[in-house]
């Protein structure tokens, strides 16, 4: 199917629906739910889910698992996206919280596949089995660095919203600790409690989740490293790399 609403079909006796849709530039999906867990691949462009949890950064290629019934919205840089619908039964494994993942080649070409069977497909048949094996394959695919939860703690998560807006690597946490009126060693206590990262780890996180998606829209390695407080643009590699097991110019765009 493509370009249709889940809402239209989501009643249909299937276990697994395939929709691909194209979305205009800049678009914004504003907050909703599935009854169905989705798989939400960007088959270009790049997208942020935000939850009230926290915000998942999806690079082309990759995918960000939604859990059924959670509230979410999703942010879009020209994006054309492939999802699967699943019913929750069908999926007991799948995780309470969003979780970006890396999609394999296999389950690549079963999702651009899947998309041109129609709704009531034969589950005895082809297409049958191929969303069988997507249920199987969707169980092995590795988890992406590319998720930054928010704590829960009021003030702190407004610090943190904020900062995403403007990520830079000079930011420390006495200013923080001194905007909130509480020492550097509560700040840190709040940060593992709620997002299990330190300040710093929370910090270099949210700064390569800025950078990803200015590449992914045409900025220049020199520019985003710039732009983060990096002296060099190596320095702002070694980490980019060591974060995300790649390269930023992987994720330039082409």
């Amino acid at each position: 199917m493509r370009n249709t609403p889940i809402d239209q079909v989501d009643s249909t006796p299937r276990a697994v629906l395939a929709i691909g849709t194209d979305y205009p530039e800049h678009h914004l999906l504003v907050t909703h739910r599935h009854r169905r867990a989705q798989v939400l691949y960007a088959a270009s462009g790049v997208m942020r889910v935000e939850t009230t949890h926290g915000t998942w950064t999806v690079p082309t290629r990759r995918a960000v698992l939604i859990p059924s019934e959670v509230d979410h919205r999703v942010e879009m840089a020209g994006v054309s996206t492939r999802s699967l619908y699943l019913e929750p039964g069908a999926v007991p494994w799948f995780p309470a919280q969003c979780r970006v993942v890396e999609v394999s080649p296999l389950l690549r070409e079963l999702l651009l596949a899947a998309v041109d069977m129609p709704t009531m497909y034969d589950t005895r048949g082809r297409d049958g089995v191929l969303a069988d094996l997507i249920l199987r394959e969707l169980q092995t695919l590795a988890p992406a660095p590319f998720d930054l939860l928010l704590p829960r703690h009021v003030e702190l998560r407004r610090l943190c919203q904020e900062f995403q807006g403007r990520p830079t690597i000079g930011s420390t946490p006495q200013d923080w600790a001194r905007r909130l009126r509480c020492s550097t060693r509560t700040l840190n206590r709040w940060f593992r409690s709620e997002t299990g990262l330190t300040f710093q780890q929370w910090r270099q996180r949210a700064c390569v989740l800025h950078a990803v998606r200015a590449l992914l829209s045409g900025a220049t390695v020199t520019a985003v490293a710039g732009d983060l407080g990096y002296d060099t643009p190596a320095a702002f590699t070694v980490m980019f790399q060591r974060e995300t097991g790649a390269s930023p110019s992987a994720f330039r765009a082409p």
